[in-house]
């Protein structure tokens, strides 16, 4: 009579786990060829490359990738460090000659991109995932919708929508609204970018909230819309997945650490408007990734982006 419900709770579980699975789809073939990679990160440290993919309707095969991101996770698995690299970034890009750095993507799919960046950073990509924006709406709305803090009205003209400035809650079309915009912001490109990860910031504390973890519909609806809106390398199973959750257990919200590679500033080329990286204080930056030693990097030099608040 006790093992029974423990044996029906089990294959729930286990269930549950094989649909989330088949949900996720997986790509072949991501990483470039050994002899032309970087060494791995010293330790348990893990490096994956995100990509948010925002494909419009009508689309097909890897066009955009509007939002890209070096999540650094460190051995002591206590944190999580964000770096974005600004899609219109100026690169060498394999094969290809200079670009933006979102041009790697279209050109060659992740095999390119990861090629590209590790190139650029010297840091060597472990894993990868690429999100569908569009799969924000199902995931805010599974979670009953998440909150950020703008510290400035601002109006996208794009969308026709004004931001005021306080406590805004996202949910469905307007947390896609929020991640996609880029004009009206002071920043354009870099705001958006402190955006995206105020987001993810915001998503990873509701996701892990008391409120969620003991709603199992709660719970499922948030997991289902996540598994669905996910790509990742063929070497990420449930497994993995299921480990690096157990591990990160303890990390909330505040754990999410943000910051943007180095950069100059912005440049005309050809007419297109593009972003020059700063190769030396980047260097430094790749340097405390391999050797798994930000938290001393960002003590020394500074360079968080502030997420609790965005323009």
């Amino acid at each position: 009579m006790v093992l029974l419900p423990l044996a029906a709770l089990f294959a729930l579980v286990m269930q549950r786990q094989y649909v989330y699975d088949s949900n996720i789809q997986r790509v072949q073939d991501v990483f470039p060829a050994e002899p032309d990679r970087p060494a791995k990160t010293v330790g348990p440290a893990q490096n994956w490359l995100i990509v948010g993919a925002d494909r419009r309707p009508g689309e097909s095969g890897y066009q955009r990738s509007d939002s890209i991101m070096i999540a650094h996770i460190p051995a002591n698995r206590e944190r999580v460090f964000l770096i974005s690299i600004p899609r219109d970034s100026y690169v060498t890009i394999p094969g290809h000659g200079k670009d933006k750095i979102n041009a790697a993507y279209a050109y060659g799919g992740p095999r390119l991109l990861i090629s590209t960046i590790e190139k650029l950073v010297g840091v060597r990509i472990d894993h990868f995932a690429a999100l569908d924006f569009t799969g924000f709406v199902a995931m805010t709305k599974a979670l009953g919708g998440v909150e950020v803090y703008v510290s400035r009205d601002s109006y996208d003209s794009a969308n026709k929508i004004t931001w005021r400035q306080g406590n805004t809650s996202l949910d469905g079309e307007r947390a896609l609204l929020f991640v996609r915009q880029r004009y009206g912001l002071p920043g354009g490109d870099f705001d958006r970018i402190k955006r995206q990860q105020a987001f993810l910031r915001a998503m990873t504390q509701k996701a892990v909230s008391k409120g969620t973890l003991t709603d199992p519909l709660a719970l499922d609806a948030f997991l289902q819309a996540l598994t669905t809106s996910v790509t990742v390398d063929s070497d990420v199973t449930i497994s993995t997945l299921r480990t690096l959750a157990f591990e990160l257990r303890g990390v909330r919200g505040s754990d999410i650490l943000s910051a943007t590679i180095p950069f100059e500033g912005t440049d005309m080329v050809k007419g297109a408007s593009i972003v020059r990286l700063d190769a030396r204080e980047g260097a430094l930056l790749a340097e405390a990734m391999r050797n798994d030693t930000l938290d001393r990097y960002f003590s020394d030099n500074g360079g968080l982006n502030v997420t609790s608040a965005v323009n």
